[in-house]
């Protein structure tokens, strides 16, 4: 063991972090802080996977950081946390990833190359930067088993993934179905409800508009329109132009009120007769329009005026027009099936007059909502499906988001300009030409260009559309209430995520859209036979090779693709044997029980299923490790914690999954943390090139500053304004403090050789500010881990930082310092260093979890020498216990007192700007009762001695010598009044100096406003003193200060001692002499300091171990100095 603790040149965050990181991948201290807790306790944490196909950025050192601290805290506490990696490998990321570098589009793939070389490439990429992801958790102190990682392209994973679906399937819960669904043509595949709503999918966009005329077929319309001279039209809006070609329906409400129009169309001057909502006419009929009274007055306009005439000459409800016909409006093509029952007005309850016309375009292949409505009505409204060349129906938008061969002059043509390669965009798109065909046929009312929120692919950033696909479906709807009850007995860090954002979404969640049309993911394990009516779901490579088999001998397969595979044997070698993927599992096929061939459905599942299985994938369960989910060992989670943006992706598929096949929740507690965005609030990107690179913040500050700034600047869930100044004020405020604080200990412990040798001083036969610090300490200690329990980790590291930083080092060590150097090795001098040893073990314990790099070598320093505990690292120690009878709340509040008196004087100072060095003669404090006379008299002397004054006055009465003022605190009271503050402003300003008084003393006053009687309290008033001559006042809460700021010569004369003792100070240090030299001071004779010295003599030569002080006329060597009116020289010399 060590005698000597160890000190340092310097503080280096960067050395720190490595020569930890290498102690404990040396020593195994992780695997230790498993290994050496109770397997009956276990603390359940899931981690997130990331994907590897992609580099990481300083947000991962945010999410990895929160979840780091809390697996820390509860191994402190005792629990085995054990915490196992996690890689992603699936879904639209890495496909598009791979395209991209092979040059290719989806439709390449079975062409170009083949799905197996295509899937072996994305294989490779996915796993592209692990040891980049590797190399972060590890210079970041992320503790997790990346030695067994679980992937989810493993067959093990895949057959877990397979069994959940199976269970589902058996519950009833997936089905198929032909419905409406978010698209995106650029990814080629559907989106589920949830991935439309990740953060940023919803973006403001700049869209062409258009009201268009449908022109009615007369004698369908009622008889009160029959009689109208000229076409009728209906009006219908739409913010999507290209899908007019699709039109097959018109909808109203029945009891919405219509009305019959009559005007001129203003791009072709045509009389029109035009049917819209009553209460939008005056929306359609805006500036270019004039209402008149007269309809002979239409024939007064002419196709120059500025403006034109309308009139409305009829009025009906909507159940009026039900039925009435009209001719199609760009008649390319029809229906393939029941056309006649196509182009007619049709009812839909979610009709509304808020904008457009009131009279709905109906496009049943592009809308969920017009295909129930069209589905509803008798007859049906047939889609606008064509046959394509062989004979299947289709949509006029093809999977690429192309008009298909039936759209003429549009043909090829891409419905929004951002589905074209970079560059090649038409200067129109197509919904500007559509809507210029309209023009010039007299078929459109008003083009305008339209502002409105569209969403967008999470992935490819470009517009998605809605799109009639055959897919298959989770239930959700019939387990949301469940999901919705579950939800509430999980611990959401903010509270207001888990009611709100994702509360609100499960309230309303729709059935998940379980197929994706890709290639490299978890293929839908369900064969089916062609015409639909046989299907089997398959959950286990048992299952699968039991029924190739029934294949096999009915002559419909070869022969079991997977012959070598050992059914029961867990092992590695035998899984590695498989592959589940799309380009084998196809060939499979099946027979169904009456002997039809079955093929498996193409579509993959969503990757978001793979990521909400690991609870349970990664232990290969129900096959392996059952006694783990089902005896409640590893499931569910006590933490997890991601991005916000998981609310609709990760937290979702977990919470889902664990209602449908366990009825459980998948976690009790859950960290949202927000995002990390640049120093001016705006998001990180390279485009920006205000990314910020995590090994270069690393490198330069330190893995710890970089995790305490981002954990103590705001809390997880807030959006953190990123700034590495913020990283360099933390690395030299909180680490700065606290190493200087260690490195005052180690010099004096080493020049008195103290080892904590000596048996432990009783806290009660310790000086006060000993018993004080330690009082806090407990406090801290008890605070902390409260903290900790409730997942505010914000809390806790602005708990320790205040506590290092004002208590500890602006306080104990300050006012203790002269106990450390000074005087005989005896109980005192023992006392203050195992106090200071004491808080600092425990602070390294307490932040260990945020700054797990530093304070473990602060423990290691600390216990080598002391022998005290003889844990190899913070890590595998136990949290500080927090002890009741150390905590004296008297001396605390004593304390409060005297920091709080303390610094409004030192403000005082600063204000008049008077150095702390120069003495004053006193502060005159006003009191309330005896108690506060009490509390500052017994820190009398620390105040006096912090804020170098010589005395303190206690007034009891301060009327006659204080004018104080009063005004209403505007943020605390303007919320609560509102319009009546005037009055409430008008009352606070009428209160004399006793009504002053009587809110200081009692906290409250009560006060009539508007004849009602309002009590208020200190906090929603500003109290103020004025200045009297000579002083200077402050207040705070109601604590007043009154400085004497008048500097006679003797204080003067001490003042410019203090100076001189504080600039031999620097010179000792500087020349490197030890804290025991004693010196001989020369001081190049100066008039004002030759004074000063004559008069503080005595003080100046115990200050600076000065054996002689002489005055000299000329000094040649000396140092200068200068301070106030003084201009000198000194120089010393070792005796």
């Amino acid at each position: 063991m060590s005698k000597k603790f160890r000190e340092y040149k310097g503080l280096n965050l960067t050395k720190v972090a490595n020569e930890t990181l290498e102690f404990w991948e040396k020593e195994n201290i992780f695997e230790k802080s498993i290994t050496s807790r109770n397997e009956n306790k276990p603390f359940v944490f899931f981690e997130g996977p990331p994907s590897a196909n992609g580099l990481p950025g300083i947000h991962h050192v945010m999410a990895r950081a929160i979840k780091d601290i809390f697996c820390r805290y509860k191994t402190l506490q005792g629990f085995q946390v054990k915490r196992k990696a996690g890689w992603d490998t699936h879904g639209l990321p890495i496909e598009l990833g791979v395209e991209k570098e092979l040059g290719i589009t989806k439709e390449d793939i079975g062409k170009k190359i083949t799905v197996e070389e295509y899937n072996e490439a994305c294989k490779i990429a996915v796993m592209r930067y692990t040891d980049v992801w590797n190399d972060l958790t590890k210079r970041i102190g992320y503790w997790v088993d990346m030695e067994d990682p679980y992937v989810t392209y493993k067959p093990k994973y895949m057959e877990t993934v397979w069994w959940l679906l199976a269970e589902m399937y058996k519950k009833g819960l997936i089905y198929k179905g032909y419905t409406i669904q978010p698209y995106s043509p650029k990814a080629g595949t559907g989106l589920s409800s949830h991935e439309l709503n990740q953060p940023g999918t919803y973006q403001d966009v700049t869209d062409t508009t258009a009201v268009a005329q449908f022109k009615a077929i007369k004698n369908t319309l009622p008889d009160i329109l029959k009689s109208v001279e000229g076409d009728i039209h209906f009006l219908a809006w739409t913010t999507t132009p290209w899908t007019l070609p699709s039109n097959t329906a018109l909808t109203v409400g029945k009891k919405i009120d219509y009305v019959l129009v009559k005007s001129f169309n203003q791009y072709t001057f045509d009389p029109i007769n035009v049917i819209l909502a009553k209460n939008l006419v005056g929306k359609q009929f805006g500036a270019k329009f004039f209402a008149v009274e007269d309809e002979a007055l239409l024939s007064e306009y002419k196709e120059n005026d500025k403006k034109i005439p309308f009139i409305v000459v009829q009025e009906f409800k909507g159940v009026d027009i039900l039925e009435s016909k009209y001719e199609q409006l760009l008649p390319y093509t029809l229906p393939y099936k029941n056309p006649e029952n196509a182009f007619r007005v049709i009812a839909g309850d979610f009709v509304t007059t808020e904008d457009g016309t009131g009279i709905v375009h109906t496009a049943p292949t592009f809308g969920a909502d017009d295909a129930m409505v069209a589905k509803q009505a008798n007859p049906e409204v047939p889609p606008m499906l064509v046959l394509d060349d062989n004979g299947n129906p289709v949509p006029l938008v093809d999977l690429q988001g192309r008009f298909t061969k039936h759209m003429g002059e549009y043909s090829g043509k891409y419905v929004k300009n951002e589905y074209y390669n970079e560059g090649e965009a038409p200067e129109r798109s197509l919904d500007v030409e559509i809507s210029i065909k309209l023009k010039e046929e007299n078929k459109a009312f008003h083009v305008e260009k339209y502002r409105h929120s569209y969403p967008h692919c999470w992935r490819t950033d470009k517009p998605v559309l809605y799109y009639p696909l055959d897919s298959w479906f989770i239930k959700v709807t019939e387990k949301r209430d469940e999901m919705f009850e579950l939800n509430n007995t999980i611990n959401w860090k903010p509270k207001s995520t888990g009611e709100g954002r994702f509360g609100n979404w499960l309230k309303n969640a729709n059935d998940w859209n379980l197929s994706r049309s890709r290639y490299w993911g978890i293929p839908l394990p369900i064969w089916r036979t062609e015409d639909g009516t046989e299907e089997i779901i398959i959950g286990s490579v048992a299952e699968l090779k039991a029924e190739m088999k029934k294949s096999v001998d009915a002559g419909l397969l070869e022969a079991d693709i997977f012959a070598d595979f050992e059914v029961g044997n867990m092992s590695e070698e035998n899984y590695d044997k498989i592959d589940l993927h799309k380009n084998v599992v196809d060939k499979v096929i099946l027979v169904s029980p009456s002997g039809q061939p079955m093929k498996r459905e193409s579509d993959l599942i969503d990757v978001w299923f793979d990521s909400g299985s690991m609870p349970y994938a990664q232990w290969h369960y129900p096959f392996e490790n059952k006694e783990l989910i089902d005896d409640k060992k590893f499931f569910p989670a006590d933490f997890i914690a991601e991005g916000v943006d998981q609310t609709r992706g990760w937290f979702y598929t977990l919470h889902a999954i664990g209602t449908m096949v366990f009825d459980s929740v998948a976690y009790k507690n859950v960290v949202s943390n927000g995002l990390v965005l640049d120093k001016e609030g705006k998001k990180m990107s390279k485009r920006l090139g205000n990314a910020v690179d995590p090994f270069e913040t690393m490198d330069t500050y330190g893995a710890d500053a970089t995790r305490w700034y981002m954990i103590s600047n705001a809390n997880p869930w807030d959006n953190l304004k990123f700034d590495l100044e913020g990283i360099d004020e933390v690395r030299r405020k909180f680490f700065g403090t606290l190493y200087n604080t260690y490195s005052f200990f180690t010099l004096y412990a080493n020049l008195d050789k103290f080892t904590y040798a000596e048996d432990e001083i009783a806290i009660k036969d310790r000086p006060e500010i000993d018993r004080w610090i330690i009082s806090e300490l407990n406090t801290l200690i008890k605070n902390v881990e409260s903290f900790y329990e409730d997942y505010e980790p914000t809390k806790a590291a602005r708990a320790i930082q205040e506590y290092v930083g004002e208590n500890l080092s602006n306080w104990f060590v300050r006012l203790s310092r002269r106990r450390f150097w000074k005087g005989d090795y005896e109980q005192d001098k023992i006392s203050a260093y195992q106090t200071l040893y004491t808080c600092l073990l425990t602070i390294s314990k307490l932040a260990s979890p945020i700054a797990p790099f530093f304070m473990d070598n602060l423990y290691k320093d600390l216990i080598i020498v002391s022998g005290k505990e003889n844990f190899e690292s913070v890590h595998l120690a136990t949290f500080p216990t927090y002890d009741e009878s150390l905590v004296d709340s008297k001396l605390e509040r004593k304390m409060q007192q005297a920091q709080k008196i303390s610094s409004m004087v030192l403000s005082l100072r600063k204000k008049e700007m008077i150095k702390v060095r120069q003495p004053l003669q006193r502060i005159m404090i006003p009191i309330l009762d005896e108690k506060d006379r009490e509390e500052i008299l017994a820190v009398e002397n620390l105040i006096k001695s912090e804020v170098n004054v010589k005395e303190i006055e206690l007034i009891d009465d301060a009327s006659g010598i204080l004018v104080k003022t009063i005004k209403p605190n505007f943020k605390v009271l303007g919320p609560k009044f509102g319009k009546d503050m005037r009055f409430v402003g008008q009352a606070i300003q009428k209160l004399t100096q006793d009504d002053i008084a009587t809110v200081e003393k009692q906290g409250k006053i009560s006060i009539i406003i508007n004849e009602k009687v309002v009590n208020l309290t200190l906090e929603e008033v500003e109290i103020t003193s004025q200045d009297i001559e000579g002083w200077l006042v402050t207040n705070q809460g109601g604590l007043t200060v009154a400085l004497d700021v008048t500097i006679t010569d003797d204080l003067r004369k001490e003042g410019n001692a203090r100076e001189l003792v504080n600039r031999v100070q620097n010179l000792r240090k500087d020349s490197g002499l030890d804290v025991t030299d004693k010196i001989r001071l020369i001081i190049q004779k100066n008039d004002i300091l030759e004074q000063s010295v004559l008069a503080n003599e005595y003080y100046i030569k115990t200050e600076t171990l000065t054996s002689e002080l002489v005055f000299e006329e000329v000094l040649e060597k000396g140092i200068e100095i200068a301070f106030d009116d003084v201009n000198t020289k000194i120089l010393i010399e070792k005796m």
